[in-house]
């Protein structure tokens, strides 16, 4: 038997070992050249067996991966340094300039996904002769609808996009992995029975998981931030914003918040009030760095899991259909979730002619979506939305991530100015 420890340390070995060969021979992005090659490995691996009759070594590594619970992984532990490290970087007047997209698409454009995703789900799944009840499509829904902050700000870090924009995207990015968590939540509550699907119930647990989430990312960020104030000490500085990640992830499942929404909320402001007034030249170079290379390690282990697991898909032809017809339906509701609120507030904000491109094209799913489908309870349902969650992930890191910097770039980018501005608060 694997301890946690051995598991850790394969796949630290495995990222290291097909970072090395992506940097050296594929030269692809990080989380698009590690999900290839681990999804190229899993595929190996699964004939391994075949190739050499009498070998149970393919047998034993499926079982390791298999085995590996990447919905506590993830959700329980990773997201938490993730979500901190990668809004340590966005800068809040960038940011305030976009808030009005970025409380919509993290928002109303969430629910307006989750609605087209789920019911058009339910329609192609019925033509292709499976059978499944419409609250568990809008499951999948609300599983597919967020964005990847690890994929998008990874690919943001390579286009030449307004800085503005880039913050609007990073930001909707962070807060939508929130939001989309809470809405998945109340659907499977409703899907399996345990409390009624009312507008009360649902806008009660809404604003008690999200709006709490704020509250307590401003609280321990700000505990962070004065401690932090009050000495010159990188190290120990360092351990704080550890203090504040951990500590702050761990209490808002005690207190049954977002723990995704605090984190980001704590991040933003020790990354920039933090950065700004409580940290000497030193404590922020190696603060940064830290949390930069935290952000490298757990990205690549990431993404090399998610080309792992598909040895935990069922690979039945009409799932991988279903799967397959799931990608339009997905840039479809993108489209739409996107184009709405962009409307809605063009008289006070537009983003410039790149918005659009950027926000539906580089809207990635990642990590997040596979591991809420993981988490789900076994039964048919969970297999139908783990093969098309699997499909539309790989479809999003591997095309969509791979082309969005090719596609910018032939844009006219000078052209990618904001033409107004949000009033001023």
């Amino acid at each position: 038997m694997l301890t946690p420890f051995d598991a850790a340390a394969i796949l630290i070995v495995l990222a290291a070992t097909l970072g090395y060969l992506n940097h050296r021979i594929l030269k692809l992005p990080s989380s698009i050249g590690l999900t290839v090659m681990g999804l190229v490995a899993s595929l190996l691996v699964i004939g391994l067996d075949h190739l050499l009759p009498g070998s149970d070594v393919g047998e034993q590594v499926v079982g390791f991966i298999a085995g590996i619970d990447f919905h506590t992984t993830l959700m329980d532990g990773m997201l938490s340094f993730l979500l901190f490290a990668g809004a340590l970087h966005v800068k809040w007047d960038d940011m305030r300039r976009g808030r009005w997209p970025i409380i919509g698409l993290s928002t109303g454009g969430v629910l307006l996904s989750t609605a087209v995703i789920g019911f058009g789900f339910h329609y192609v799944a019925g033509w292709l002769g499976l059978t499944v009840p419409l609250i568990w499509c809008l499951v999948f829904g609300a599983l597919i609808s967020p964005t990847d902050p690890v994929a998008v700000m990874g690919v943001l870090g390579r286009t030449d996009v307004s800085p503005t924009l880039k913050a609007t995207v990073a930001g909707e990015s962070l807060f939508n992995d929130g939001v989309g968590v809470v809405v998945f939540a109340i659907l499977l509550e409703a899907a399996l029975g345990t409390e009624p699907l009312s507008v009360g119930h649902a806008g009660a647990l809404f604003l008690q998981e999200a709006g709490g989430g704020v509250l307590l990312g401003l609280a321990v960020g700000w505990i962070g931030y004065r401690a932090m104030r009050s000495i010159d000490e990188y190290n120990v500085e360092v351990m704080i914003s550890l203090a504040v990640v951990m500590g702050g992830y761990a209490l808002a499942s005690q207190l049954h918040l977002s723990g995704p929404v605090a984190m980001a909320v704590a991040g933003l402001l020790i990354g920039n009030k933090g950065v700004a007034d409580a940290m000497s030249d030193v404590t922020r170079d190696y603060l940064l760095k830290f949390w930069s290379l935290i952000d490298e390690i757990l990205n690549a282990v990431l993404f090399l899991i998610i080309g792992l697991e598909v040895v935990a898909i069922p690979w039945d032809p009409r799932l991988v259909t279903l799967g397959v017809a799931a990608v339009p339906l997905v840039l479809l509701a993108r489209v739409i979730a996107v184009a709405a609120p962009l409307t809605l507030l063009k008289p006070i904000l537009s983003l410039g002619r790149l918005a659009p491109v950027t926000l539906i094209w580089g809207g990635l799913r990642g990590g997040i979506s596979v591991a809420l489908a993981l988490g789900l309870p076994d039964g048919p349902a969970r297999s139908i939305a783990l093969a098309a969650t699997y499909v539309v992930v790989l479809f999003s890191v591997i095309i969509q991530g791979g082309t969005i910097e090719r596609i910018l770039r032939r844009m006219d980018t000078g052209s990618d100015k904001p033409t107004g501005s949000a009033p001023a608060c």
